[in-house]
């Protein structure tokens, strides 16, 4: 095998498996993500890592703890959640910051990156006070049928958000 198939082999294999780890762990930093490629038998300069993950379109995102991690397009950080034991337990450890009305809407306001996965829980509980629910990135909109006040709101929202101090 020539020195050229050989190298492109060797990289194929290591996104495959920065794919892997970037799925299955949560890992914050390059370094994090050298020991664990380390581990696997690879051994990328930092240089190479940079270019890999680049190449994958990898970026940022918040984790249900708020700490910042690696994720590649697609993966749950980039859409809607569909595991509700994630996103309570995200709203419980502080996701949701505050909740505002104005005649029959109310918008709640949460950190980064946890709108999604809070509009997805009050939605799954199909009340029927509330309309629906539009997310953002730190932002959930709620469109409340007529004549539903705060207080049938916050019970509602302590149904679909348990832990979640709503005043």
């Amino acid at each position: 095998m020539n020195q050229e198939k050989k190298g492109t082999r060797n990289r194929d294999g290591r996104l495959e498996a920065i794919k892997l780890l970037l799925l299955s762990k949560e890992l914050g930093s390059q370094a994090e993500l050298l020991s664990e490629l380390r581990r696997m038998g690879f051994s990328p300069t930092q240089a190479t890592l940079s270019r890999d993950l680049h190449q994958l379109k990898a970026g940022k995102g918040l984790n249900a703890a708020g700490r910042w991690v690696y994720v590649l397009p697609g993966a749950p950080a980039y859409r809607r959640v569909s595991d509700t034991v994630l996103t309570a337990a995200a709203a419980r450890q502080e996701g949701v910051l505050s909740v505002k009305f104005s005649g029959n809407l109310a918008v709640l306001h949460t950190l980064p990156g946890h709108a999604s996965h809070v509009a997805y829980d009050i939605d799954n509980k199909r009340f029927d006070e509330i309309l629906g629910t539009l997310a953002g990135d730190d932002t959930v909109m709620m469109v409340l049928a007529e004549g539903v006040g705060p207080e049938t709101v916050y019970g509602l929202l302590a149904q679909a958000l348990p832990g979640v101090d709503w005043k």
